[in-house]
Order: C-alpha cells, then structure tokens, then sequence
C-alpha cells in the first residue's frame, strides 16, 4: 500500500490549490483525478473570476491565451428588461477575467506539481479507508486498466466537486452532512457560442432576473472577445424545476445576438449554491471546494471560494500534522478559519438567496429595481456578504403602499435583519467540537425561521 502524508482527491481548483500549499510546506502529497493529465481544468463553468480573489491569494492575473477577456462591470437587467443596473468601478468592484477555463486549471496543476506534488490522473476514486474511526486513506480504480490499489494517507481532503465522492460514504458518526436540498442546487447549462456580429460592450457581462426562465436563478451572456460568449443559465433544483438546456434554447438563444451563431463547446453541471457544511472536517479527512459548498449561494461563482478553502484547509493540515493529531478536533482550526474568513459571508448571501428563491415574483423585481430600494453597489456588496442597506424613504413607503407593496418592504427589512443575525452566528463559529451542537441547533431554527419570515404570502 502507497503511503503519503496527504491525499487529495480532485485536482480542480480547490484541490489544486490545497496540493500546492500542502507540498510547498514540505509534505509528500498525492493529487488525484479521475480526467487525464491534459484534460484537467476543464469544466462546464461560467468561466468569470473577479479579480479580488487573484489578489487575496496572489495568484498572477491571467494572460495569454488563458485569458478569454477582461470585464470592468457587470449589467443586470430587471425581468422588464426596463432598469439596468451597472456594476462597476474601483469603488464598487475591481473588475475582473473571463478565463480559458482549462488552460487556468492547467496552470494550477503544474504549480501544485512544481511544489513537489504527485499526481494520478485518469484515476476514480471508488471510496474511503476506515480504520478505528479514521479515513486512512482511498481505494482508487485506473480507469485505463481498471487495476484497484490502496493508497494510505495520514489526512484525505475531498476536493471532488458536487459529487462529493468520499463525503457520501462517509458514517454518519462523522457528524458531516451528506445529502443537499434540492433548493440548494443549481442545474446549469451554457454553450460557448460564436457570434456574427461584435458583442455590443465587450466590457460588460450581461445577468438577467427572469423567474420565468430561471426561476430561482439567471441567465448569463458573458463576452469572450468580439464574436465569442459564454452563454448560460442556472434554476433551482426545487420540485418541477425546468430543463436548464431547453430554457437556454426556447427562452435565451432566441435573442437576434444568436440569430446564425455557431455552438463551440457545451455542457451541463450542477452547483451547490448555500452557505458552506456546517463542519468540513472528520476524523482524519476535509472537505474543500464544491464537496464542501464553497460557492457564492446568490451567483454561484466557487473558483475563487475554493482556492481560498484549499489554502485555508491546507495550512490547518500542516498544523495538525506538526501537534499528531488529525482527529475532528485535531482539524477543527480549518472551520473556524474558514468560517470567519469567507463563510460568514456566504451564510449571509444565503438569507438574501433565500428571500429571492421564496419572496419575490417578477413584478417585485420590477418594481424594487425601478425605485431602486437597493441600489447597485448595495447589490454587489450583499452578493459578497456585506450587510444589506436599504434605501427606503417616506416618498418610497408611499409609493410601495399605493402600490400595494408594503410586503416587499418587510420582507427587504426582515431579509436584511436575517442577513446580520446569520453572519454574527458565523463570525462565532465555535471554537471546538464540544460547542458545536448547540451553535448549529440555532442555525438552523435561524434558516427555519428565515424559511417562514421571507417567504411570499
């Protein structure tokens, strides 16, 4: 049996990163996935990344052929298609890439291998070792000969993405969630598409709110150059939720932009969109990336949360690692670095996701876009976890009340005082199993009670 310090199953971004910090800290690690060598990094992916997360990480900015284009803003578009807003500017939002998705990944791959880490491509993962209530390791398939060998490891990270593939095996004496609400998810479905004509603002990617075409969800065009866009939409798995892949072509692709564009490459992909596991670590194993719901709930976007997951998970192995104790507890340090870092935020994105999924029609986002109760940098900064400020005046009460629209206003106050409440719960996350328990007994009466106060009635 192979024995490595650390095993990383999933080379996508979280996975590649987590390797990288691990092997640069001097560990022998082992990187596994199931894709060959020159197919890793590449995803069905909506392939934007903002520049902030390149910068916290101080990861270089894409360029070359790895960099499809750069965009200063973002439009979303009411479901009336009558208010725009416009997310831009230093103040606001620093811009950020429209990645070649592969070649990004690549780049991470070789970093990770340049630190000394070693990787098994075209390799699956069948499940994990057990031994005296610890994952000790992974028994893997060559997926070219379909030989099984054991690989024995000191720590496993579960960087495998939405399939989770070691989180689903796991006891529940783990204490680690296993199953995710369909509410919770995402179907999604793009197509990298050529246009006839020049996108009209290359600068700009394009969201638009239509709950008719992706109810709990959006479609997207974002611009890959002049005549190239990465067009696609993400709905809620909630019950009777409608093929992604046949709203983009009967409600989207109908656009005149598409009238003769040609299909390069295309797919569907599911995302977790909810606030990270309560608890990413077991005995002996850590959950990184989409395996642990690092994901923006309200736009999805997870490249930059897991490499800020991985770097995090890894540094608290090294840890653990150097005091012997890869237990539960001996890992717990990764939550709560974690949670106060970047989970805060997601869990507050989670009750504005959450209001949007059960509070609003379309009408309301007419509405609430033309009178503009949250303006555009309020926007942007709740979809990155920042409080949500609301701009109610005496004249808007009225105008709400005429319209008969009071409810939309306490459910914006109720939603904004929810949004706090759950980042406060995060922020103290405990600092040991032994509080852990009760902490997430009141996230979830706060979920319930969210459930029931932003709900439309």
């Amino acid at each position: 049996m192979k024995e490595f310090d650390v095993i990383v199953v999933g080379a996508g971004t979280g996975g590649c990163m987590t390797a990288k910090t691990l092997a640069e800290a001097g560990l022998e690690v082992c990187l596994i996935d199931r894709k060959r060598r020159e197919d890793i990094g590449e995803k069905v992916c909506g392939d934007a990344i903002a520049k902030h997360h390149l910068d916290d990480l101080g990861l270089e900015y894409p360029k070359g052929e790895e960099l499809e284009s750069r965009i200063s803003g973002v439009k979303i578009y009411s479901p009336d298609k009558e208010t725009v807003f416009k997310i831009k500017g230093e103040r606001v939002w620093r811009g950020g890439f429209i990645l070649n998705r592969r070649l990004f990944g690549q780049r991470l791959l070789r970093q990770a291998e340049d630190a000394g880490a070693t990787l098994l491509d075209s390799t699956h993962v069948i499940e994990p070792i057990f031994r005296d209530g610890f994952v000790v390791g992974v028994l893997v398939r060559n997926v070219k000969t379909a030989g099984r060998t054991q690989l024995q490891a000191k720590v496993v990270v579960d960087a495998s993405g939405y399939t989770a593939v070691l989180r689903n095996k796991l006891p529940p004496e783990m204490g680690i969630e296993q199953s995710i609400r369909g509410e919770d998810v995402e179907a999604c479905y793009r197509e990298i598409r050529e246009i006839k004509e020049p996108f009209p603002d290359p600068e700009f990617g394009e969201i638009y709110l239509d709950l008719s075409i992706t109810p709990g969800g959006y479609h997207w065009i974002f611009p890959e150059g002049e005549n190239k866009v990465n067009v696609g939409l993400g709905v809620a798995m909630c019950p009777g939720f409608p093929n992604p892949k046949n709203q983009l072509y009967q409600r989207v692709l109908t656009k005149p932009l598409f009238k003769g564009s040609r299909v390069l490459t295309g797919g569907a992909w599911y995302d977790p969109t909810r606030r990270p596991l309560d608890c990413m670590v077991g005995n002996g194993i850590v959950f990184v990336g989409d395996a642990a719901c690092q994901v923006n709930p309200v736009h999805g976007g997870g490249m930059g949360p897991s490499m800020r997951g991985g770097k995090i998970a890894a540094e608290s192995i090294v840890e653990a690692l150097e005091k012997g104790d890869v237990s539960r507890e001996g890992l717990w340090h990764y939550n709560t670095q974690y949670m106060t870092v970047y989970g805060a935020k997601q869990a507050g994105v989670d009750m504005f996701k959450i209001f949007l999924l059960r509070g609003v029609s379309n009408d309301d986002l007419n509405y609430g876009m033309k009178y503009k109760i949250v303006t555009e940098e309020d926007i942007f900064r709740v979809s990155i976890g920042e409080n949500l400020r609301l701009n109610i005046t005496d004249k808007t009460k009225r105008v709400f009340r005429g319209a008969g629209r009071l409810s939309l206003l306490r459910r914006l106050r109720n939603t904004a005082n929810l949004l706090k409440e759950m980042k406060t719960l995060y922020m103290n996350y405990p600092a040991s199993p032994s509080s852990f328990s009760e902490w997430k007994k009141k996230t979830q009466e706060l979920i319930e009670t969210a459930g029931k106060r932003l709900s439309k009635k």
